[in-house]
């Protein structure tokens, strides 16, 4: 028996007609176990994502991606250009564990944590029902002519939409530029930032579009993951699947007649009500099997469920379970592939946390002035430096001065010999070693210079010194 006898569907996607124009969707409401679920985790990262921004842990912000000054915090750690590498190792990390996740889960991610996701279905669709009704009325309002009760209720939703699309762009600012620059500038008003008030407008706008017109098609088109999952879907991997086998049976399926014992007549238990496809968000059949638009969002699950109950059948006619399970009756395992992500994903887990825990909140850097060799001052041979401090910590540094402790030498600085560095700022200079020839055995001669704030050593680094090759 073939599982799936037609294909053609694969050749159109739901959201575009035969034309090639926009098509709109208009999904049922959505109502059970898995829907409340998905509310409660929903509310939580809507929550965790508004008030990152506005968190701070030992002064630093929670999260914040400041590209424009090349300062990123992730979990009130603050990275610099300088700890790039860090920064890279955690994204590799997030993604070998989505990798991990979809192999397992398939596209859960997507229907349960995604942003995209959340903001459409928990926010802005409950606030197209609230405004418009379910889905029959959502017809009938597209359909009808342009009168006052149309323009009453497509204008409140829209103005809402935009209230929202505001509001979310505030708070990707807070990621962008910080959130006390963010209440700064509201403080200062527009007039005084009005090049940020344009991002904030265009990001708005951005926010808008999507929400209002492209939707779902950022699921289906734009997003790279859609395409991913199509690389790391297996039979063993657990996605929301039809059960074809107990749907379609020896006949197929067929309609609900109550004076019918299904079993004697070999049809499946779907009743062909299509009601998981008015329940699609993304406009899909899940009877077709694995599709590219299915975004795991259980809503499909949650109305066959219902349908089933209704008609005295066992629920379960779609669930969470892979191809295997469905064809073959094969249980759940850890394949070898799925063993072989973990074991990578425990190794970058490692690595990153010992990068976090050796980082140093204080990095210092002392390199030779590029161009110049080295100048005779009596008996001693003199090196000319840059250095830079970066002060990674929440409290300012008033005392920074340097040590020379791996040679007899006379360290000074350009300026004052002692100077400061704020908080979660930086500070450079020029600097002179001289060293008495005599101490010298090779002509480039390693250094170990100590940064000290007070009379507490900071950090320490190294640089090289040269010199003559032979001395008279």
């Amino acid at each position: 028996m073939s599982k799936i006898p037609d294909e053609a569907f694969r050749d159109t996607i739901g959201t575009i007609d035969k034309e090639g124009k926009r098509k709109f969707i208009f999904p049922k409401k959505p109502s059970g176990r898995f829907y409340d679920y998905r509310k409660w985790v929903s509310y939580v990262l809507l929550i965790i994502l508004v008030a990152n921004p506005f968190i701070k842990i030992n002064g630093n912000q929670f999260m914040l991606f400041n590209v424009y000054e090349r300062r990123f915090n992730i979990f009130g750690f603050p990275f610099w250009p300088q700890d790039f590498y860090i920064f890279v190792i955690f994204m590799i990390v997030a993604v070998v564990f989505v990798i991990l996740f979809t192999v397992i889960f398939g596209r859960i991610f997507c229907g349960w944590i995604c942003p995209q996701t959340i903001f459409l279905e928990m926010v802005f669709r409950r606030i197209e029902y609230w405004i418009e009704g379910d889905r029959g009325a959502q017809i009938r309002l597209e359909k009808q002519e342009w009168n006052a009760e149309k323009i009453k209720k497509k204008g409140l939703k829209w103005t809402v939409f935009l209230i929202i699309s505001f509001a979310i762009a505030n708070v990707f600012l807070a990621y962008v530029i910080g959130s006390d620059e963010l209440f700064k500038m509201i403080e200062e008003g527009p007039e005084s930032n009005v090049s940020t008030l344009i991002a904030l407008l265009i990001f708005t706008g951005v926010f808008y579009f999507i929400f209002v017109w492209f939707r779902e098609q950022v699921c289906i088109i734009a997003c790279p993951y859609g395409r991913l999952q199509g690389v790391l879907l297996d039979n063993k991997s657990i996605n929301v699947a039809y059960d074809f086998v107990r749907g379609e049976k020896e006949e197929g399926r067929a309609k609900f007649n109550k004076k019918e014992d299904r079993e004697l007549s070999g049809k499946g238990d779907c009743i062909d009500c299509k009601q998981c496809v008015n329940v699609c968000p993304t406009g899909i059949d899940i009877r077709n099997g694995t599709q590219l638009e299915c975004v795991n969002c259980t809503a499909c699950i949650d109305e066959c469920d219902t349908i089933m109950e209704g008609v005295g059948l066992p629920k379960g006619l779609i669930r969470y379970a892979s191809e295997d399970e469905i064809e073959k009756k094969t249980p759940f395992r850890f394949t070898a592939r799925m063993k072989g992500y973990t074991a990578i994903l425990a190794i970058l887990v490692g690595v990153l946390l010992g990068l976090l825990f050796l980082r140093n909140d204080v990095e210092a850097t002392i390199l030779r002035l590029p161009g110049q060799l080295f100048q005779h001052k009596g008996e001693n041979i003199s090196n000319i430096y840059t250095f830079k401090i970066i002060n990674k910590t929440n409290n300012d540094f008033n005392d920074i001065h340097f040590k020379l402790v791996s040679i007899k030498g006379t360290l000074k600085v350009v300026g004052n010999q002692k100077f400061k560095v704020a908080k979660q700022e930086m500070n450079s200079g020029t600097l002179f070693v001289e060293i008495n020839q005599n101490l010298l055995e090779s002509d480039k001669t390693k250094l170990l210079i100590e940064v000290y704030e007070g009379d507490k050593k900071i950090e320490s680094t190294t640089t090289n010194f040269l010199s003559p090759r032979s001395f008279d």
